[in-house]
């Protein structure tokens, strides 16, 4: 079938609306204003009340996160006194509870305009040894496209890492799951909707074996690899303390510094260390609204681009967030940056990292731009609120007027958003479940 968006008010392909026509689940013709598909059409959408973007690509997650935000006991804390508080109520994760955080996060992020979403789940307390599988089915079940980072800690508080024994497993288990795990769900090639990413959780929680053995999985399978680098100075003293050397120095010596690696934060990087990754040619995604939370600092997005670094975006944990909104983070990207560097950071830039600089985070190029041959994953705004009564720029009244829900996206050229709800998806019945379950995480 042949669908025609005609149309849009403004589209992210050519910045002046036109349209496009999507075939077999991917993007078959862009269309010029006022003309016509070059092949007839089967089905066409009247797109004039929207802006058209490609689909959002959330980079980096934890979405067993969504069971405790705004927690009173972490609440005004920083990275590593809040993670020693949280992991103790962490702990209690339940394969229910997983599953519904996951399908609440997921829903969160296709509302906001997102198609293709990383989690990072490391968490592996007792009975929850399927967390990967159940994710797969959630991600499946909503149609969304997945990277499940296979995350993994195996270095608690009694060898010398930041959480206890109760969250962690043995590097044997690990490395077996994870080699379980690629062969149940890794798909390849173009068009993938599941994706598995071997991701050790941070230098303070792994072992540096199991960092290196992850890393020659992960090639043997063809399997990207992420982690958490670089995110606060309390990381950087650890490192130094227990290794002899920086971040970025113990990435070059556990095999890290690669093409097929993203790297979530990547803040305290010195101008030397940027150069290195580039040259390497490794991504690094930006989490601006978690950062800012956790009062972590702020990723020097233009320089890293500038040495060749990909850079894309992601929400974050949903304790570190306390949401799932991606085109919130595109704002909040675009705010920060400003302060970082100057005004001459544009909405354009935001929603570059949010959607082909994520994709090149997961190793893709199949999606995160709208041209002939990508996939037809597309997120389709309107500007009816009161919020854009008075913009002029379509693109960048999305941005700087706070722009939070889609009103259609579409993955693989299905439909799963209309009319800003997810069909088949009962929201206050999510809302009350995923809240009694919630329950049992504060007190």
């Amino acid at each position: 079938m042949r669908l025609w968006i005609r149309d849009p008010l403004a589209c992210l392909a050519d910045g002046a609306g036109g349209g496009l026509v999507v075939e077999d689940g991917k993007i078959a013709e862009l269309v010029a204003i006022g003309a016509k598909p070059a092949l007839r059409v089967d089905e066409t959408f009247d797109a004039c009340r929207h802006v058209v973007l490609p689909g959002l690509v959330n980079a980096h997650h934890h979405m067993y996160q969504t069971l405790t935000r705004a927690h009173p006991q972490a609440i005004n804390k920083e990275l590593f006194p809040w993670l020693t508080t949280l992991y103790g109520y962490w702990s209690r994760l339940t394969p229910d509870a997983h599953r519904l955080a996951t399908r609440l996060a997921l829903t969160e992020l296709l509302m906001s305009g997102c198609t293709a979403a990383a989690d990072h789940h490391y968490l592996f307390p007792a009975g929850c040894e399927e967390a990967i599988d159940i994710q797969a089915d959630e991600a499946r079940k909503l149609g969304l496209r997945m990277t499940i980072g296979r995350g993994s800690m195996d270095l608690s508080v009694r060898n010398g890492g930041l959480p206890p024994d109760s969250v962690v497993q043995d590097r044997d288990t690990i490395l077996a799951d994870s080699e379980r795990v690629i062969g149940c769900y890794h798909e390849k090639g173009e068009g993938a909707m599941i994706q598995i990413a071997l991701a050790p959780c941070s230098p303070f929680s792994v072992s540096r074996e199991l960092i290196i053995e992850t890393a020659l999985l992960a090639r043997r399978h063809g399997c990207r690899l992420h982690t958490h680098i670089a995110e606060t100075k309390d990381e950087t003293a650890y490192c130094e303390h227990h290794f002899g050397c920086r971040p970025v120095d113990y990435l070059e010596q556990t095999g890290w510094l690669a093409p097929d690696v993203w790297l979530a934060h990547g803040i305290h990087f010195n101008d030397s260390e940027i150069g290195r990754l580039g040259r390497h040619k490794l991504a690094v995604c930006h989490c601006p609204t978690s950062n800012m939370v956790l009062a972590s600092g702020q990723c020097r997005t233009r320089d890293l681009e500038r040495a060749g670094v990909a850079v894309g975006l992601g929400v974050d944990g949903s304790a570190s967030n306390d949401n799932s909104n991606l085109m919130e983070s595109v704002r909040h990207a675009l705010m920060v940056n400003r302060l970082t560097y100057d005004a001459t950071i544009s909405h354009l830039d935001a929603l570059r990292w949010a959607t082909e600089g994520s994709a090149r985070c997961l190793g893709r190029d199949d999606i995160g731009r709208i041209e002939p041959g990508r996939q037809a994953d597309l997120a389709l705004f309107t500007l009816d609120e009161l919020r854009f009564s008075g913009a002029g720029d379509p693109l960048a009244a999305l941005v700087l007027c706070g722009a939070h829900r889609a009103d259609r996206v579409m993955v693989a050229g299905q439909w799963r958003v209309i009319d800003g709800m997810p069909p088949g998806i009962d929201i206050e019945r999510l809302r009350h479940e995923h809240g009694a379950v919630a329950r049992r995480f504060v007190d």
